[in-house]
């Protein structure tokens, strides 16, 4: 409890009164989108089945509303993803650390989403997950892996400080089902939704 109430005072701090948003979370199959969902709206963790249809939930944290658009990561779920591009304003890109066999995919489809046209200037949030595995990759690895180094905007540069024109984007390393890192993510990636 005291870590929502916490969220929802820096939601409210950053001037996030009574907006409204819409979030895509994306990222290969397996990766966390729908236990991040559930975690977020439920507050506990569950055995779930991985997304075969897109399904979406309003959330709201603090006085920020948002719709959360949970699209699936298997190959005919990515196909799909650019039907939702349209009045977008944040994506956060789930990536499991724990399969680095998977990583050269991972980056593929990320590339794909930061050359969208219609993605121009939405802010990323990059969520490292299961870090609480044993093989996870660490962030510079994650970071290199995914071909970040010149992408990311630094988790304390502020709205205001960022230089006209370039995309707001950060990686945080997470664990879902262990409650670890997403907070820090959602309260760096709040400040810039206008």
């Amino acid at each position: 409890m005291f870590v929502m109430n916490w969220f929802n005072s820096i939601l409210g701090w950053l001037g996030l009164a009574n907006k409204r948003a819409k979030i895509l979370f994306l990222g290969l199959d397996n990766a966390g989108k729908t236990t991040l969902l559930h975690m977020l709206k439920e507050k506990k963790v569950a055995q779930l089945e991985p997304t075969q249809h897109p399904h979406d939930e309003e959330l709201t944290m603090g006085k920020l509303k948002f719709r959360v658009h949970d699209l699936g990561g298997h190959d005919v779920a990515r196909e799909l993803w650019s039907e939702y591009f349209t009045a977008v304003n944040a994506i956060v890109y789930l990536v499991d650390c724990n399969d680095r066999d998977r990583f050269p995919e991972a980056k593929a489809e990320l590339d794909k989403l930061l050359s969208n046209d219609q993605l121009a200037g939405v802010p990323f949030l990059v969520l490292g997950n299961k870090i609480d595995m044993q093989r996870a990759a660490s962030e510079p690895e994650l970071r290199q892996a995914l071909g970040l180094q010149h992408y990311l905007t630094g988790k304390s540069t502020r709205k205001a400080d960022l230089p006209k024109g370039m995309r707001p984007m950060e990686l945080y390393m997470v664990s879902v089902i262990r409650r670890m890192g997403y907070r820090d993510g959602f309260v760096w990636m709040a400040q810039y939704i206008d």
